[in-house]
């Protein structure tokens, strides 16, 4: 098996990327697995150089670090692999030029942009530097099964309509490229948030429109919360693991407070990092059946 661990250098890592730590390199631990870290500067007007240099650093003085074999890698070393898998989709007649920006568009209630509605899907517009490319999404439902909450089942094209693949910007987004690396890189087992669960089956559609069948596994861990109880995040100031460091944190006690943020442990303590797969046993429950979904 080979998972990730895919931080995007946009600010410091704080708290809630420990967590996800603990579940990526836990899980991985129990089962022998190969863990890469692909730093995802996909976004060149929010990622930052010093914000890389921080993150990596993070990562060793924690002891977060490829294992068994893994790799480190940068998304921004990736545009050949996304332009190969971009001609491929444009081949089946795939991609259209959008001119819709975020701001026409509006916002959902959760702050999301909306499904969209398809207005330039049969517009012809000529691709140009004021253009994003969206993938013409079929109506298929995706089931899948994630290996914490069980069988889902997700329409992407009433979920989300034509997502973007890059932007007027010329930057690729989340959901391509992401797609595109897991295929390439053989990730056959996902474990990330459960923020991210509702954009599985449009990465699932993306993987089949690509030609790849295969469902790799999936597991959604919990989330450390805030006061509000929203997602812990860098928007919402959450403290950097730099602040922790200099206030005198050993590397074992900032994983045994996010372990216990995240509800793993009862109470706060030191946990290095070598010991993850100790406390995440428990997550791993015996949905996984060959065959049991398609």
């Amino acid at each position: 098996m080979r998972t990730r661990f895919a931080p995007s250098p946009t600010g410091p890592l704080h708290l809630g990327h420990v967590a996800a730590m603990i579940f990526v390199w836990g899980l991985a631990d129990r089962e022998r697995a190969t863990v890469d870290v692909r730093i995802e500067d996909h976004d060149r007007q929010r990622c930052r150089p010093e914000y890389t240099d921080r993150l990596i650093a993070d990562l060793e003085w924690l002891g977060f670090v490829p294992a068994r074999g893994g790799n480190w890698s940068r998304q921004s070393s990736h545009c050949d692999r996304y332009e190969l898998a971009l001609s491929a989709l444009r081949d089946r007649g795939l991609i259209y030029a959008c001119e819709c920006s975020r701001r026409m568009l509006g916002t959902a209630r959760d702050g999301l942009e909306p499904c969209y509605a398809g207005t330039c899907r049969d517009s012809r517009l000529r691709e140009s530097p004021t253009t994003s490319l969206r993938i013409r999404l079929p109506d298929d439902r995706i089931r899948f099964l994630d290996e914490r909450h069980g069988v889902q089942e997700q329409q992407p094209a009433s979920q989300c309509g034509d997502f973007v693949i890059r932007d007027r910007h010329g930057h690729w987004t989340y959901q391509f490229a992401v797609t595109v690396d897991d295929l390439t890189d053989g990730i056959d087992w996902i474990i990330r948030g459960d923020d991210l669960l509702p954009s599985t089956g449009r990465q699932l559609l993306l993987r089949r429109l690509l030609g790849n069948h295969a469902t790799p596994r999936w597991f959604h861990h919990p989330l450390i919360l805030d006061a509000n109880g929203r997602k812990l995040s860098k928007s919402e100031a959450a403290p950097p693991l730099e602040d922790l460091r200099q206030a005198g944190f050993k590397a074992a006690q900032v994983i045994g407070l996010a372990a216990w943020r995240v509800g793993l442990v009862r109470e706060g303590g030191a946990i290095e990092a070598a010991e993850v797969g100790e406390w995440v046993g428990r997550e791993l429950t015996p949905l996984r059946s060959p065959g049991e979904v398609t």
